[in-house]
């Protein structure tokens, strides 16, 4: 099976790309990055595409390229993890749609999209897939529309949508801004002290090699459209989260709990339900 993953070089991209071969599909991947791509122990294995969907050029070349693809897996988005800035929705919501269709139309029929648990706005505790969303940050607005446009896309044509919400993740090669990125490199650095919020506030948070199984399972085992969670199903609290690390890597560090203050964009206490 052909397989399209777009934002393949990003944090999530690499590790769906990695799932895909062991299943042995043939995989297009495309990225704004040509160089960070070959630099992906996969990149001998894959067709890469460099592709900036602002470029017309690349976007006559791309779809050229991917008329026998069955399956889009749909993994980039431009300027995270600013997720307050206003251009996701003045900018990023429609060139995204556009190019999604432009894809359906070109013959892609089954598309798997990645949402946030963001959608989910300010509320607290066991969040499941067909409750009401109330997003409050520009990002969380704008992957909600999309969602939205693209299910007014299905009345006139004919595709599978399966909507994904990832919640929280960790992993080689997440941001340098995450939590745990942090944290190692305070430990690299040989601080004595680690600077945190409180740390009482609760998540859902997977392996990265997990969540990416499982949006290639959601996008490659099944021929319905859907909305779901990729989740654990588990709380944990961010003081939990940091302590467990430091145990698994046999590491020391005094934290300095409530150095900062607690975030503005997201509830308290919150996981998903799967």
């Amino acid at each position: 099976m052909q397989v399209l993953v777009t934002g393949g070089t990003g944090f999530i991209g690499g590790y769906v790309v990695e799932a895909l071969l062991k299943e042995g599909h043939e995989i297009i991947v495309t990225g704004t990055n040509r160089e960070k791509a070959e630099k992906a122990a996969w990149f001998n294995k894959i067709t890469f595409i460099e592709l900036d969907i602002e470029n017309k050029d690349d976007q006559d070349f791309f779809f050229q390229r991917i008329q026998a693809v069955q399956k889009l897996i749909h993994l980039a988005w431009q300027g995270l993890p600013n997720y307050k800035e206003l251009y996701h929705f003045e900018k990023n919501l429609l060139q995204q749609y556009f190019f999604l269709k432009k894809v359906i139309e070109a013959g892609v029929k089954d598309i798997t999209i990645t949402g946030t648990c963001f959608e989910y706005g300010m509320q607290n505790g066991c969040l499941r897939p067909d409750m009401p969303l109330e997003p409050v940050n520009s990002y969380a607005l704008a992957k909600d529309t999309l969602r939205k446009f693209l299910e007014q896309l299905k009345k006139t044509e004919e595709f599978n949508l399966k909507w994904l919400r990832l919640f929280y993740m960790y992993g080689k090669g997440q941001s340098e801004k995450s939590i745990l990125s942090q944290l190692d490199k305070a430990l690299e650095n040989g601080d004595a002290v680690f600077k945190m919020s409180g740390g009482e506030q609760l998540r859902d948070y997977l392996p990265v090699e997990d969540v990416a199984q499982s949006i290639v399972t959601h996008s490659l085992h099944s021929e319905v459209s859907f909305i779901k969670n990729v989740c654990s199903g588990v709380a944990i609290s961010i003081r939990d989260l940091v302590e467990n690390h430091l145990k698994i890597r046999n590491k020391n560090i005094e934290l300095d709990l409530g150095y900062y203050p607690y975030s503005d964009f997201e509830p308290f206490a919150f996981w998903g339900s799967k």
